[in-house]
């Protein structure tokens, strides 16, 4: 296996393709000849393994498979790398960055990959997941172990990068086959990896480095990716704006606190369009992102010019939304409480009042009321004195609080004035 010299400054990027989706993307990305990584297969199919063109092919789980692959159980997928971890670890030795590509949905991509990135991260290298999730006619168990292993993966990696298949309807024509459906994915696979890596290894107008890279990528969490393609005058600019509404991207990218974006194109490419290019990604992105960029010249693009955006820090910036939420929340309930608390004490002293209000100032009993009584009197008229029975003046008002005892003196001045305490409560309606 090739190690870096001391003499050589540049970063070791290797890419290493997991069950039979990550080998075809291996493949794609090799005939597109990628430039400056290294490709590496890992297989439990000893059958599919032979059809990589990669330089370096590690079969897993000999004693476990016999080479036959993982049967589509993730379990399997996983076992055979715990068997053959210290293969994968001496591949991957002296690595800076390693990506992981991987189908999930598999056997062997979703039970191998965490721990094949359990195994490069240990190494200290910045550890990139670009995985596809399977197409809905894949089957709901091939979704169910998609949606387990990618998040497995997740908390392996420093990045992952997820693209749904099914997205990819919204990119093809409808008369495209399977087979060139699934050529689809592998490419974007490739340009997933290629948007990343071209940045640090192919000189540029713009270049960047490697530790710019692992700025954005580091301990990032889940990643988004959107790629744009324009031609004729307005190409750079076209191929911006196709890159942020991708249908790749499951979500906007504003709220994203890193992205990364790679413009390639060919000779004509110009600084202006660059320039242009990046302001529409710019004004798209949260005005407090870490933004970094970079260009790169291949004459292959001819007229046209591509355009990569990775878009990072989404987990980050949701655990901060959450926290705001949970001080939102402590205050309102902190609000409520003290409210609840002075409602009580308010109430408490107009009971007080209202108790005090009762008894006259001398100590003495409050002298009984006498109430009407409900038959009629000789007169035909109701109040008939000799029938009349007496309540305390406290009952001059009922446990509503509003309604005002009869005297038996109708219209008589006699009754005693309210306080400023008992008019509070009718008016608050308290019991």
């Amino acid at each position: 296996m090739p190690l870096r010299s001391d003499s050589e400054n540049f970063a070791l990027i290797r890419v290493i393709g997991v069950g039979g989706g990550g080998s075809n993307a291996v493949n794609r990305m090799i005939r597109a000849e990628l430039m400056g990584v290294e490709f590496i297969a890992v297989n439990t199919d000893a059958q599919a393994l032979l059809q990589s063109d990669a330089s370096h092919k590690i079969r897993i789980g000999d004693k476990l498979t016999r080479g036959l692959g993982a049967g589509g159980d993730p379990g399997i997928g996983q076992r055979a790398a715990e068997e053959d971890s210290e293969k994968i670890a001496e591949a991957l030795r002296d690595s800076d960055m390693v990506f992981i590509t991987a189908g999930m949905g598999g056997g062997t991509g979703s039970g191998a990959a965490p721990v094949i990135a359990e195994v490069a991260r240990d190494l200290g290298a910045l550890t990139i997941g670009v995985v596809t999730k399977p197409f809905s006619f894949e089957g709901a168990r091939r979704r169910l172990n998609a949606e387990k292993a990618s998040e497995q993966l997740r908390d392996k990696v420093d990045t992952l990068i997820t693209i749904p298949n099914d997205r990819l309807k919204d990119v093809v024509s409808k008369d495209t086959s399977i087979v060139d459906a699934f050529r689809v994915v592998d490419d974007v696979l490739r340009q997933g990896v290629q948007g990343i890596s071209d940045l640090i290894t192919v000189p540029g107008l713009i270049n960047l480095d490697f530790a710019d890279v692992r700025t954005i990528m580091k301990d990032a969490g889940s990643a988004l990716m959107g790629i744009g393609r324009g031609s004729g005058e307005n190409r750079a600019t076209d191929a911006a704006r196709m890159a942020i509404a991708s249908p790749l991207l499951e979500t906007n990218i504003a709220g994203a606190q890193g992205v990364l974006f790679n413009i390639t194109g060919g000779a004509s490419l110009g600084l202006f369009e660059v320039d242009e290019a990046a302001e529409i990604i710019k004004e798209t992105t949260d005005p407090e992102a870490n933004i970094i960029f970079g260009t790169v010249i291949d004459e292959r693009m001819g007229d046209d010019v591509m355009i990569t955006v990775i878009a990072t820090g989404f987990d980050s910036a949701r655990k901060r939304e959450t926290q705001r939420s949970a001080v939102v929340t402590t205050r309102d309930d902190s609000t409520a409480i003290r409210m609840g608390r002075d409602n009580r004490d308010f109430m408490r002293e107009l009971e007080q009042q209202r108790a005090a209000a009762a008894v006259p100032a001398n100590g003495e009993a409050a002298p009984a009321i006498e109430t009407a009584s409900d038959e009629p009197s000789e007169a035909g008229t109701p109040g008939n004195l000799g029938k009349a029975d007496t309540v305390p003046a406290t009952s001059r008002w009922t446990a509503s609080g509003r309604d005002q005892a009869t005297n038996v003196r109708g219209q008589s001045n006699d009754q005693p004035r309210r306080t400023a305490a008992q008019q509070e409560v009718e008016d608050l309606d308290i019991p």
